[in-house]
């Protein structure tokens, strides 16, 4: 049977399965560190949380986003605009940092071959020191929920190792989506932030279930109360997984598509951190502490 073979496996390899997520944080640990040694920031940040322009452009001529961007002389990024019942594009957006409106808009008359007015565009300007003091206050609100969380997991389980292995799982699942999102130098918006305060939920509810029915319960073997908590915890991560490409592939809005990447690369992570290393953790206290 299936379950036998997987059996057999893990209690063979369970030491060497937890550290693959271990040597993932690691490597993000330095990528990370890397991006904040050489700019002092933890990722690339857009005009929302740097300060600069968002203009909005409604055309239905077809206009390629990286030969435009490439005519802005500062750093920015174009998106297009679609409609969401056609898919068909129905303009674009310009972000920029560093460029007044008078000087970005010649620029894209010159590039599109239209006039600008206030019936075909529209502008919204976050100032520098609102962007750094939005970015700011966001870090903290992240930092503290992960606080707060770590807090209502060791009053929950009040034991050290259990406890440190489901906080250590929702690091990992916050690490390693931080450094994709740098290796690809994505631009992450407040939204993106936001999406890094839902994954610290997303992450730790199959790490509980897992420890709960591992130190908690006792009835039948250590291992089939963790194989029946992964299968619970699979198909709960399965179809927020869904749900996420589902959102990815139908949404045509920039903020949505990006705060369900972030959320699909956290859960995705959750399926190592939780099986492998919070498992592997679990595995070695209770075999410690004899319960079976």
């Amino acid at each position: 049977m299936f379950k036998d073979k997987l059996e057999a496996f893990y209690n063979k390899y369970y030491k060497v399965l937890m550290l693959i997520p271990i040597i993932l944080l690691v490597i993000s640990f330095i990528i990370v560190g890397s991006r904040f040694a050489s700019t002092g920031e933890l990722f690339n940040r857009d005009v929302t949380l740097k300060g600069g322009i968002t203009m909005t452009i409604y055309t239905d001529q077809e206009i390629s986003t990286e030969l435009l961007q490439n005519k802005i002389p500062v750093d920015s990024i174009v998106k297009k605009l679609t409609d969401f019942s056609t898919g068909k594009q129905v303009g674009v957006i310009v972000e920029a940092s560093d460029i007044k409106e008078e000087e970005l808009k010649p620029i894209l008359q010159k590039e599109l071959n239209i006039e600008l007015t206030n019936e075909n565009y529209s502008i919204e300007e976050t100032g520098s020191s609102l962007g750094a003091s939005f970015y700011t206050e966001l870090i903290w609100a992240v930092i503290f929920a992960f606080i707060l969380m770590a807090i209502a997991i060791f009053i929950l389980f009040r034991t050290f190792t259990p406890s440190i292995a489901v906080v250590f799982s929702a690091l990992i699942d916050i690490m390693v989506p931080l450094a994709i999102i740098n290796i690809f130098n994505i631009k992450v918006s407040s939204a993106g932030i936001v999406a890094f305060l839902l994954l610290i939920g997303y992450s730790v509810d199959t790490d509980i279930l897992l420890t709960t029915r591992s130190i908690k319960r006792t009835n039948g073997r250590l291992f089939d109360r963790m194989y029946a908590s992964m299968k619970t915890g699979l198909t709960m991560t399965f179809c927020a997984i869904a749900v996420m490409i589902t959102g990815l592939v139908i949404s045509n809005t920039p903020i949505i598509k990006e705060m369900f990447f972030i959320i699909l690369l956290g859960l995705i992570t959750d399926i190592f951190s939780t099986y492998l290393t919070n498992a592997g953790i679990l595995t070695m206290y209770c075999k410690k502490k004899n319960i079976t």
